[in-house]
């Protein structure tokens, strides 16, 4: 079931949305791949440890994050994943590694890859592991209010070497 402080912002907020079930899937690219989504539409939260400060960086799925382009673009020497442990007890009503892309409804700054800015709409988990919520990406922008930076690569971008 879609986390419930999700599930209230929206509803509060008058946001149209489309809740999509799917199969039982636990990274944004087979989440995505399970939806039939394109990769730059599906949304992965990752929480990213600055210092002491624990913030949210959302990216499409078919991209990985720039860890030094991240840090240098918020002013900070290094940025790297946060351990589950330091995080998981702010996602009450979420399923850990689903949680949506709204730091603002957990207590941390939002910061969105600016490849996902341009795009129409944004799905994303709803909080757990079977289900997405997909709306416009102005509604988005509007009620999680993120910070809109450069700090991502396409996963193409850097072939495996075999």
């Amino acid at each position: 079931m879609i986390a419930t402080k999700l599930k209230n912002y929206l509803d509060d907020n008058g946001i149209k949305y489309v809740l999509i079930r799917h199969s039982p899937a636990y990274t944004a690219q087979e989440v995505a791949q399970s939806a039939h989504i394109p990769g730059v539409d599906m949304a992965k939260t990752t929480i990213i440890k600055l210092g002491s400060k624990l913030v949210m960086a959302v990216l499409p799925s078919s991209y990985h994050i720039n860890f030094q382009r991240l840090a240098n673009a918020l002013g900070h020497d290094n940025a790297h994943l946060a351990s589950e442990e330091e995080f998981h007890e702010r996602f009450p009503d979420c399923e850990l590694g689903a949680m949506p892309p709204f730091g603002n409804l957990y207590g941390m700054d939002t910061y969105v890859a600016e490849s996902l800015s341009k795009e129409k709409e944004i799905y994303f988990n709803a909080g757990n592991h079977i289900e997405l919520v997909r709306m416009y990406y102005v509604d988005y922008e509007r009620l999680a209010n993120p910070r809109i930076i450069s700090f991502t690569d396409r996963l193409d971008a850097f072939p495996l070497h075999r």
